[in-house]
């Protein structure tokens, strides 16, 4: 089966920003640091985005907040997600992280159902205040000199869905992304990606499409049904960078790459452990729960989920894992 869509013929272009292909990294909290966004680039990841920032943080000067939209210029084009419920405070904030870090991209989080955000109006909070969204999109839109984009979810009534998305982009908003479950589903259930098809047709910017998009299928499916101009890979690609080889592999080719899991997984987490150290990143991120993360999926699971909790250094870690390989392929 030959798939219609090829990454590397179909870049995407957001405002003046020529992006190479159409496969996004969604930001994640405590996930999308420098390592694994450069992992993610490296295996055909378009765009990655950063751990979202809170914007009282960045006002307060808060070092370990700011700290989570360090770069480098291998991972070019970058894009830095905020969040906060206050057009002022988040205008203030976008502005130093323009300042800081130059992004490409500065995104504005109107999706996160964490309790910890919802609770104070952030977050998909925020979709039930319209009014609010416009106006903090509008500031943004009449200071920065960054392109910008937002990340929503849906609402149970699709046309108040569409008169969300329609005001983000009347308000200045260079590109949206859609996931297709609401607050209260959290992330259970199926994503809805009718919605996504329905607002890429009303829609001049770009649209992206985000939910469920676990492998190769569901990717050329999402793009196929929604007709959005992109994907946005979330939680199907913690630990699992690799992911983004397959399908852009896949969405060129119509073939899947064979590959063997056990000693890629493996690689993988060496390389990524690697590049905490040489980011000086290492004391930021529990090390077991890293491992756990990339292992998912793997044969043996709970030898392995053991053999990770009992370790006592990084190398106990590598031993088992590779010596479970031996006999896994």
């Amino acid at each position: 089966m030959n798939s219609q869509y090829t990454i590397n013929k179909i870049p995407m272009k957001i405002a003046d920003l020529k992006i190479p292909g159409n496969i996004l990294l969604a930001p994640m909290s405590n996930v999308t640091n420098l390592p694994f966004r450069l992992m993610c680039r490296k295996y055909g990841a378009s765009l990655t985005y950063s751990e979202m920032i809170s914007a009282d943080a960045v006002i307060y000067e808060n070092e370990k907040s700011i700290k989570r939209g360090i770069s480098c210029d291998d991972e070019r084009p970058l894009g830095i997600q905020i969040f906060g419920n206050s057009p002022e405070t988040m205008t203030t904030a976008a502005l130093r992280i323009e300042e800081i870090y130059q992004p490409e991209i500065i995104d504005v989080n109107f999706g996160c159902p964490a309790k910890l955000l919802t609770k104070d109006g952030c977050g998909s909070a925020l979709l039930k205040s319209p009014e609010l969204i416009h106006e903090i999109i509008k500031k943004l839109s009449d200071n920065l000199s960054t392109p910008f984009t937002a990340k929503i979810r849906i609402l149970p009534d699709m046309d108040k869905t569409l008169e969300i998305a329609h005001l983000i982009e009347r308000a200045g908003a260079s590109a949206i992304t859609v996931h297709g479950r609401t607050q209260q589903q959290q992330y259970s259930g199926k994503a809805n990606h009718e919605y996504v098809r329905k607002i890429k047709q009303e829609l001049n910017i770009p649209v992206i499409a985000n939910g469920d998009i676990v492998d190769e299928i569901s990717a050329q499916q999402t793009l196929e049904y929604t007709g959005c101009d992109g994907i946005m890979i979330g939680r199907a690609a913690m630990g699992n960078p690799f992911l983004f080889r397959r399908i852009s592999h896949f969405l060129e080719t119509g073939e899947m790459l064979d590959y063997r899991q056990c000693s890629q997984r493996i690689a993988d987490l060496r390389e990524y452990f690697g590049l905490l150290e040489e980011y000086d990143l290492a004391p930021t991120v529990h090390i077991k729960a890293q491992a756990q993360w990339f292992t998912r999926g793997m044969r043996n699971g709970r030898h392995i989920r053991r053999s990770i909790a009992e370790a006592k250094c990084v190398e106990d870690i590598f031993e088992s894992l590779e010596e479970m390989c031996k006999h896994a392929e």
